[in-house]
């Protein structure tokens, strides 16, 4: 077998593959065999059809699929011996036509995609953004008020207030708001808080036990959905559905916040951890320091890869990226689709190589056991979204499942090899720190 590589310019190159009757005939031939030894036609017995016959019927498509393994393991051999840095797979030119009843010796033709060359360096003359989250008493009274809603307590009001919710019988009225027979007839629960229309909530606030008061539905109900959710009709009737209904307060609820004291710090932090009132708040402030880092590490992400994008302006083999990505497709692509998409992804291709380049020039390496400790953090981190305490035993089960498959395993990778490359940012280059309010660092 003979392949050479022929360049068609900086990031194009042209490999051509010489097969010949000895590169393959071992390889058809067994297969053959494998296809005789299985077997079964009339007139013979398993495994006993003639090698001839064997031949004649599977003898090209035997041919075909060999080469093609063939030419698979000797194309990215190639690559890998010549250390050729492809973007994509290599490219088969469909042009060449083979005579495969008659032909002995083959020529194959492919077309690789190639990265560009570049060097990157950082250094203090490398200056990044740097966003935080200024943590003021402002924010940690915000913070303060959502756990005091949240491990709340349930209260009866006499009257409904802005935040409540109201449990209610509705009927349909007619149009001289009376009850109409066989109308809509419901018992459901109306928080007041997340009504739209102002007319409706104007109506509701105020309300006690055992009122009746008439509403419009349209002041009720903001969509459709909203209409056949609550009201339990038809999408299609409640389109047009704009009845004045009937409302009878049955139970307002109310969630009324924790009082700060020592019941409270014992259920969020356990007993005896927090005691006063100061602690707790300096404790959320912690709290919100280790959020905000993370969202911090986002943020300054997203502008290295921006910065170093537009800096460095890798030029890319953008005419093979396109055909290729038409090819490797699952949808067919449109060429509008592909104009409009593709600029998306050559930029994410450009930062892609400049994240491996930085991960090579820097010699950082991810072991198995901080992919394993990651896993168990992101699982641990799961139980506690949901407000359960885990197993040690149970967490690491899972999290060897976690990175027995393939595509888990390897967002956990990348993940860490992110985060250091992040770190290696901080550690070598100039951090423009900008502190910021929740609402701007926020801000789209």
């Amino acid at each position: 077998m003979n392949i050479t590589k022929q360049a068609i310019d900086a990031l194009h190159a042209e490999v051509t593959i010489e097969v010949t009757p000895t590169d393959y005939e071992s390889r058809v031939s067994d297969a053959l065999k494998k296809v005789q030894r299985q077997a079964a036609m009339p007139g013979f017995r398993p495994g006993k059809v003639p090698a001839g016959l064997i031949k004649k019927q599977y003898g090209t498509q035997i041919l075909v699929d060999e080469l093609n393994k063939l030419l698979n393991d000797s194309i990215y051999k190639f690559v890998e011996e010549q250390q050729l840095d492809i973007l994509g797979n290599p490219m088969p030119n469909t042009d060449t036509v083979i005579d495969w009843a008659n032909q002995k010796e083959f020529t194959f033709k492919y077309e690789l995609g190639l990265a560009p060359q570049f060097d990157i360096a950082l250094d203090s003359n490398q200056t990044f953004v740097y966003k935080t989250v200024k943590i003021d008493d402002a924010l940690i009274d915000k913070y303060v008020k959502d756990v005091r809603r949240n491990h709340g307590k349930p209260v009866n009001p006499e009257t409904a207030g802005d935040k409540d919710v109201v449990f209610v019988d509705i009927v349909e009225l007619d149009a001289n708001n009376e009850i109409l027979l066989g109308g809509v007839f419901k018992s459901t629960s109306i928080g007041i808080e997340r009504l739209k229309n102002e007319a409706g909530k104007a109506q509701l606030l105020g309300i006690k036990k055992e009122d009746k008061i008439i509403i419009a539905a349209n002041d009720l109900y903001d969509t459709a959905l909203d209409k056949s959710i609550s009201l339990g009709i038809d999408k299609d009737l409640a389109e047009n559905f704009t009845s004045n209904l009937q409302l009878t307060v049955k139970n307002i609820a109310r969630l009324e916040d924790a009082d700060l004291n020592e019941e409270l710090f014992d259920k969020i932090y356990g007993a005896g951890n927090v005691k006063t009132e100061e602690e707790f708040r300096e404790k959320i402030k912690n709290e919100l320091g280790l959020m905000f880092n993370a969202d911090a590490d986002k943020f300054l992400r997203g502008e290295i890869e921006n910065k170093l994008v537009s800096k460095l302006n890798l030029q890319l083999p953008d005419t093979f990226l396109k055909r290729w990505l038409k090819t490797v497709n699952e949808k067919p692509l449109s060429e509008e689709d592909l104009e409009k998409e593709y600029p998306n992804y050559a930029k994410a291709m450009q930062w892609r190589l400049i994240e491996n380049k930085i991960i090579k020039d820097n010699a950082i390496k991810v072991e198995a056991a901080e992919a394993e400790n990651e896993a168990k953090a992101y699982i641990y981190g799961e139980y506690a979204r949901y407000g359960q305490v885990a197993n040690d035993e149970d967490v690491e089960k899972i999290a060897k499942d976690l990175l027995s498959k393939e595509k888990e395993a390897q967002k956990i990778f990348e993940n860490l090899y992110t985060k250091k490359v992040i770190d290696l940012v901080k550690s070598t280059c100039t951090l423009d720190m900008k502190e910021v309010s929740y609402d701007d660092f926020f801000k789209n």
